[in-house]
């Protein structure tokens, strides 16, 4: 027995000591990394606090938020983004209660008409006009609208790809097919250059209502196929059931094909998501004064020239702030969906 436990106690130590052996060349690495690493981050943190002229980001505060919107009612924009502030937190932190979760889809489809109703004004507000509009409102506006008008067209776009109608099969694969191949800045310039020429006499659309043209057009093929992916992965056994229990086709893809197809697909539609909100950068090559756009316009600015890295950085750690609020967003529907809570 005494042997039995000598035997053991030198395997323990043998084991300690491959564990905590001394290796020289990962210790080397290891340390000139973590030298690097810290080093890097004083020197950032020096020049953050330090060495940057940050006037240029705190005289233009209210131009990156709202654009050239009317000083006098830039309280309208600021409103709409409380309330999609708020939505937000709700979709974090709120309560519990069953029927908020259930609608809150119904709530971020309603900050569409209420952003509507605020930007462009009428009905007791002054109209101000969208090429007012601009800043991170603009670009918070044209994600919006674009990302609701694309998930149900991506939605119709999947299903009708497995139609068993020919024409309409066909239809929505060479649609898809053809968006997927066309660059993304040839369908923003579709939008705001071609488009008009197709139009009746007297009859416009607006600039910033055909940039979201574009991005629905363009985004819906992209959705479409991740719809489609989840579909894929619904077992046929599902259908089947469904079938014997007498549901109809519509009471099919309603409480079974469409909300499994989502849960499945709901990280590749958080990308979509994201990769959206960041290509609204492209509509300042057209003109539009989005989040980039104002950034640009202030580094034309004679007073404001050579301060490019403060202006990147401030743009930059904007976007890093809102996507990694989308991710989490996605992450909580995600858990939500998957428990069943109001879903």
């Amino acid at each position: 027995m005494a042997i039995k436990i000598k035997n053991l106690k030198i395997l323990f130590l043998r084991e300690i000591k491959t564990k905590i052996s001394f290796k020289p060349f990962s210790f080397l690495l290891n340390t000139v990394l973590i030298s690097i690493i810290i080093s890097s981050l004083l020197l950032a943190l020096n020049w953050i606090f330090f060495k940057a002229n940050w006037s240029v980001i705190n005289s233009n505060l209210s131009l990156f938020a709202f654009g050239s919107f009317p000083s006098d009612e830039q309280w309208r924009p600021l409103l709409w983004l409380v309330i999609l502030s708020f939505i937000a937190l709700i979709n974090i932190f709120g309560p519990k209660w069953k029927w908020l979760r259930k609608n809150l889809l119904i709530i971020w489809i309603g900050s569409v008409p209420v952003g509507i109703y605020l930007l462009k004004g009428g009905f007791g507000l002054i109209p101000v006009m969208s090429q007012n509009w601009g800043g991170l409102t603009l670009t918070i506006f044209i994600t919006i609208c674009s990302i609701l008008f694309s998930l149900p067209l991506g939605i119709l776009l999947a299903l009708s790809r497995r139609s068993s109608l020919f024409m309409i099969q066909k239809f929505s694969s060479f649609y898809i097919d053809i968006m997927r191949s066309v660059p993304l800045i040839a369908v923003l310039f579709f939008g705001q250059l071609l488009i008009p020429l197709f139009l009746p006499y007297g009859l416009e659309i607006d600039r910033v209502w055909r940039a979201i043209i574009g991005f629905t057009l363009f985004v819906s093929a992209y959705i479409a196929e991740d719809i489609r992916g989840g579909l894929q992965s619904i077992p046929k056994t599902q259908l089947e059931a469904a079938n014997s229990l007498g549901l109809n086709k519509y009471q099919i893809t309603r409480f079974i094909l469409i909300p499994q197809s989502l849960r499945v697909a709901l990280p590749a539609l958080t990308n979509q998501l994201i990769g959206l909100f960041q290509n609204t950068s492209l509509m300042s090559i057209l003109g539009l004064m989005e989040l980039i756009g104002i950034g640009r316009s202030i580094l034309a600015n004679p007073e404001y020239i050579g301060q490019y890295i403060e202006v990147y950085i401030w743009l930059a750690t904007v976007y890093w702030i809102l996507c990694t609020l989308m991710a989490y967003l996605s992450k909580q529907l995600e858990k939500e969906m998957s428990s069943n809570k109001g879903y």
